[in-house]
């Protein structure tokens, strides 16, 4: 169990960091530096030499190793970002950078997502160098830009033109796992995460002739981009179950004493009850429309027509998803990836899984453990480049009645005190012995 010190400045730290406005709208238009000197500062008051690395002005990430006992063992990587997404202050009860702490909560931005984990790394580092503490293996920390956005000036930079600094890096943690799920029946489930959908967002073209909008017209790009949209937001795409998202609904169902039908996941789903939320969104890939441009007259028929989707796939379902784009959009809309980013896929059967169970059971022996898949994305995917595997591991003891989910980019985010606690006692927990 992690010292009282600890325990107290993992709710500054978190307070701390939420202060500074790291929010990222995208196109580059973000400033982390501030954040990562703060958090420098801190890891170099443990002892250890932070380096601080930018491809981008102002777009910095931090990153430092602390040796582990056992020269010959593999190290793990802990990675947090330092970005966080827009906020408006009119719309929430505290301001969303205030980083106010009120009754026995921590409020803004940041605070679930993800600058609570952050603030935990820091802790337990800062506890360990107060013990002479030394984990077994190598410890990786790393904090990163733009995670909201491309990761271009985050992760996707480190890993592409720093791989040194991951050396031996073989396994991580990181968002967005081993939060309480309370299910509405009394009980504490505890997902932990080994893999995530794959990122696809999609830029749509609809091409025709421009004319007079009192004039028919059958090329009408927005008439073809319409339909093609359309098709897309009512598509039902088939079930595809990975490793990760079998075990989950094979232990949920264990959990509540039903039957694991695998061939009827839709009918499972339907008796999981509040739990079916922790996987349905992934056991089929999914595609969102979420932006529309188009025209610059109401009485002009343009020649362009431009939407933009959100995608999302299984690990090892990419070529059927792009099959199934091309079908969908037809011979008059073009498609192209904006962004684009791999599923992943990680092991259940391995000690560190293991070990982030049993950290979690220790500080919580009434709650369950349970795999499961992420739907949207993090850093991992960058990091999957140099070789590392990410399990979603921000633990997070949430009370009843408070929607770790839907905080997420949510107004009004926080976290409770007693939350990051436990947080900090079951990381260090976990770290002292991964």
């Amino acid at each position: 169990m992690a010292d009282q010190q600890a325990r107290d400045e993992v709710v500054g730290f978190t307070s701390d960091l939420i202060r500074f406005d790291t929010t990222n709208r995208g196109g580059g238009d973000a400033r982390e530096r501030p954040a990562a000197e703060y958090a420098a500062g801190k890891l170099a008051e443990a002892g250890l030499e932070p380096v601080l690395l930018e491809r981008t002005p102002g777009r910095t990430n931090v990153v430092a190793r602390i040796e582990g006992t056992d020269p010959s063992a593999d190290a793990l990587l802990v990675h947090g970002h330092l970005d966080v997404v827009p906020a408006e202050a009119a719309d929430w009860s505290v301001h969303p950078f205030s980083g106010e702490v009120r009754d026995g909560v921590v409020w803004g931005r940041g605070a679930v997502d993800m600058k609570d984990m952050d603030a935990m790394v820091l802790a337990v580092v800062r506890s360990w160098a107060r013990e002479g503490v030394r984990p077994r293996r190598d410890v990786v920390i790393a904090f990163t830009a733009d995670e909201e956005a491309s990761a271009e000036d985050g992760s996707g930079f480190l890993a592409d033109e720093h791989p040194g600094l991951f050396e031996g890096c073989t396994e991580g943690i990181s968002e967005s796992g081993a939060f309480t799920f309370h299910d509405g029946t009394g009980r504490e489930i505890y997902p932990i995460a080994a893999g995530e959908r794959g990122t696809a967002w999609l830029k749509l073209t609809a091409r025709g002739r421009a004319g007079h909008g009192s004039k028919v017209n059958r090329e009408n790009a927005v008439t073809r981009l319409a339909a093609a949209i359309t098709r897309i937001g009512e598509h039902e795409w088939p079930t595809r179950l990975t490793p990760t998202v079998s075990a989950a609904l094979t232990e949920l169902a264990a959990l509540y004493g039903i039957e694991a039908d695998l061939d009827d996941v839709d009918a499972l789903l339907g008796k999981l009850g509040p739990a079916a939320s922790l996987v349905e969104a992934t056991v089929r890939n999914s595609a969102n429309p979420t932006m529309l441009d188009a025209g610059y007259k109401v009485n002009v028929i343009p020649g362009e027509a431009v939407a933009y989707v959100d995608g999302r796939y299984l690990a090892g379902t990419e070529d059927e998803f792009t099959a199934t784009l091309d079908k969908l959009t037809g011979p008059d809309v073009d498609w192209e990836f904006q962004h684009r980013s791999v599923a992943l896929q990680a092991p259940l059967d391995t000690p560190t899984y293991a070990g982030l169970r049993a950290a979690v059971r220790e500080f919580a022996p009434e709650g369950h453990t349970v795999p499961y898949c992420m739907s949207g994305g993090t850093d991992a995917k960058q990091f999957s480049r140099v070789g590392v595997v990410t399990y979603g591991f921000t633990p997070l003891r949430m009370p009843v009645g408070l929607d770790y989910q839907a905080l997420f980019h949510g107004v009004d985010e926080r976290v409770p005190v007693e939350a990051l606690h436990f947080g900090v006692d079951v990381l260090d927990r976990f770290l002292r012995t991964a």
